[in-house]
């Protein structure tokens, strides 16, 4: 059923609230069947901002900085990556740049994903209005089926 799954991260512990579910469907789906989980970052911050005087600069990151930016979402991936290894999954690993949900879209339908799985912060009303929502917008911008995962007030404290 599900054989390629994209599983977006950004990064923090909330961002990975996904993962144990995937996890617990990769050892129901793994004995039979090789499931691939592509883990994917967005890196939608592309400038420096400065403060000159009292104004702000924003100063594009140079391409040394992008490739170290880059790295360092690879090693998270990879060491993120490492219980679903352990449940037989097949974890491949891709950093991408520019708007996390349209990069989002756009990467499940190059790869052609089974599903989505993505957690969500379940902000509502005005901090949903002011902050937005990647997984909304995934949701209702994509073709692909998508699978959110709610965080708990508990997690998001930490």
């Amino acid at each position: 059923m599900y054989q390629k799954i994209l599983v977006p991260l950004d990064g923090s512990k909330l961002g990975e609230t996904a993962l144990p579910c995937i996890e617990e469907l990769v050892s129901k789906l793994s004995p039979g069947s090789k499931v691939e989980v592509i883990l994917l970052q967005v890196v939608s911050l592309l400038k420096h901002l400065f403060v000159a005087g009292e104004g702000l600069a924003e100063v594009p990151y140079t391409e040394q900085e992008m490739r170290e930016i880059k790295k360092k979402a690879m090693d998270y991936l990879s060491k993120a990556g490492k219980g679903l290894k352990s449940k037989g999954a097949i974890v491949k690993t891709e950093v991408s740049t520019g708007d996390a949900a349209d990069e989002i879209n756009k990467y499940a339908n190059e790869i052609n994903a089974d599903l989505v799985a993505m957690s969500t912060h379940g902000r509502s009303g005005l901090s949903r209005w002011a902050f937005g929502s990647v997984a909304d917008k995934v949701l209702r911008g994509g073709s692909k089926p998508v699978l959110i995962v709610r965080t708990s007030c508990d997690e998001e404290s930490r």
